[in-house]
């Protein structure tokens, strides 16, 4: 692993938001995800879809060194807080082995390129939209009930930690894909912005419902800085100004919502808000406490022709934005490792889409 240390970025973030000390494996409580590919560890995989990470070079950095299906050159978020919770990672929910003692550690529900809104990534053609992940945590609940009774399977939930990463992609892959985008011509962006916070309180009070009482809620990052921004709409590396506008609409009105969500549920700690825009701001100006060089780099993305790329040295690219077989890794891997997706050292103060 690079000079950085997410494990110790993510290990105190947890420390602040859930003010314990790290549990034992013992002791470690049920940990689920939701949301896109910057926490999906494989369910893309079982799909027929263009948003992929089964080929190299995805995984170069994975203990296995083998693409896994996370968007990523190794660990992705949720591995790095698994490690924290002293459990090993969540199984992806479509995974055959989803069953009997890994139903204990949780699940990842999380399907690359979904946003808030069932028309976000329709471009990928048959993802998990989030609709369908809630409920697929509600079928996982029966199966586990099913493994250890009805009320040990209400506890663990109860007890669990969940993540959620949504909302770069109603801005990337809707909102801003195209030029005179369905959404940009229903909404401007001031509107569209309370119109998908308003969607996603529903999608969080729905978690609720199904049993969740402890969120952690990641903002937006700097979406308007990842390369397949950079190089899609800057000439001298600044951030495409809309995309950077988009997320400092999002992220304040994100938290506004948790905090009127936690009063209508009765309990101030329920849905956590982590800033993660906050952290992407270090990382790209001030790389150097993460151990990176520099993050800021148009390479990544590519040229506009090529799509959308995975490394610095010009690899053989997809339209998605994924990586494809060809593509030559960058050493040391301290950018991102896709157009938009983190590398396992940046992965923790990063966040962004698909």
């Amino acid at each position: 692993m690079d000079a950085c240390s997410p494990v110790l970025v993510v290990g105190a973030l947890l420390l602040v938001l859930l003010g314990a000390s790290a549990p034992t494996a013992s002791a470690a409580r049920a940990f689920f995800v939701f949301g896109d590919s910057l926490v999906d560890n494989g369910n893309n995989n079982y799909l027929m879809t263009t948003a992929r990470a089964d080929a190299p070079p995805y995984g170069i950095d994975f203990p296995t060194h083998m693409p896994t299906g996370r968007f990523s050159n190794g660990l992705n978020i949720p591995d790095i807080i698994s490690e924290y919770l002293g459990a090993e990672p969540a199984l992806p929910y479509l995974s055959p082995y989803m069953r009997g003692e890994n139903l204990l550690v949780g699940a990842n529900f999380a399907s690359a390129g979904v946003g808030i809104l069932n028309d976000t990534g329709v471009q990928f053609v048959n993802i998990i939209r989030i609709a369908q992940q809630l409920q697929n945590f509600q079928d996982y609940q029966r199966r586990l009930a099913a493994y250890i009774g009805e009320d040990a399977a209400r506890e663990r939930v109860s007890q669990s930690l969940v993540l959620i990463t949504l909302g770069g992609n109603d801005f990337v892959n809707n909102y801003y894909l195209v030029p005179f985008s369905a959404r940009s011509q229903q909404f401007e962006i001031h509107d569209y912005v309370p119109f998908i916070i308003s969607e996603y309180k529903k999608v969080l009070a729905r978690l609720y419902e199904l049993g969740a009482r402890r969120v952690i809620v990641t903002g937006t990052g700097m979406i308007g800085c990842v390369p397949a921004e950079l190089a899609l709409h800057s000439l001298d590396g600044s951030c495409a100004p809309d995309l950077t506008r988009a997320a400092d609409l999002f992220n304040p009105q994100l938290e506004r919502m948790l905090t009127e969500l936690n009063g209508e549920v009765g309990h101030d700690d329920v849905f956590i808000a982590a800033n993660t825009n906050r952290v992407s701001f270090d990382f790209m100006f001030n790389p150097q406490q993460y151990g990176s060089r520099r993050p800021r780099s148009r390479a990544a993305g590519r040229a506009r022709t090529t799509g959308s790329g995975c490394a610095r040295r010009r690899p053989t690219c997809a339209p998605t934005g994924t990586c494809t077989p060809t593509g030559t890794p960058s050493t040391p891997r301290s950018g991102p490792t896709g157009s938009s997706s983190p590398t396992s050292c940046t992965a923790p103060p990063t966040t962004s889409a698909p």
